[in-house]
């Protein structure tokens, strides 16, 4: 059995025992779109969509991504468990560019003369060294460059 609450002070669903294809169909039809309109949208094939709903696929990582990244007010947690608020009045679901204080990694790539990169093992070649940062930056060593 499915239960609806509306609440109409801030218009939020909360939506008990639902599958994770019937709360992509509440957010399509929360925006009011069709099927191919929403997989447009959120940059996925409408096959994919199609699939979805009628049960035969579950989402990849990559859909559940693009989907909370179009539409900051799906809560991630309400779309993978069913639990919470949709649309999500917090504005805490996905980060958005200007709230996100996560530091992005930078990336620099280095070459280094293979004499400084050999290995303990005379048989095998290093290919690449990855040096990590705790400030989430890295850097690259290619010493075939």
């Amino acid at each position: 059995m499915i239960f609806f609450v509306l609440d109409s002070v801030f218009k939020n669903v909360y939506i008990c025992n639902m599958s994770i294809a019937e709360r992509i169909k509440t957010i399509i039809a929360h925006y009011q779109l069709n099927a191919s309109s929403f997989a447009d949208k959120i940059g996925v094939p409408r096959s994919s969509i199609s699939h979805l709903l009628s049960g035969r696929n579950k989402p990849s990582l990559d859909f559940i991504l693009k989907l909370v990244n179009t539409f900051p007010e799906v809560n991630l947690y309400w779309l993978l468990n069913g639990k919470g608020t949709f649309p999500d009045t917090n504005g805490q679901s996905a980060p958005t560019s200007s709230k996100d204080k996560t530091p992005k990694p930078s990336f620099r790539e280095k070459s280094i003369s293979t004499t400084t990169a050999k290995s303990s093992n005379p048989s095998k070649e290093i290919d690449k060294i990855v040096v990590f940062y705790t400030d989430g930056s890295f850097e690259s060593y290619n010493p075939k460059n």
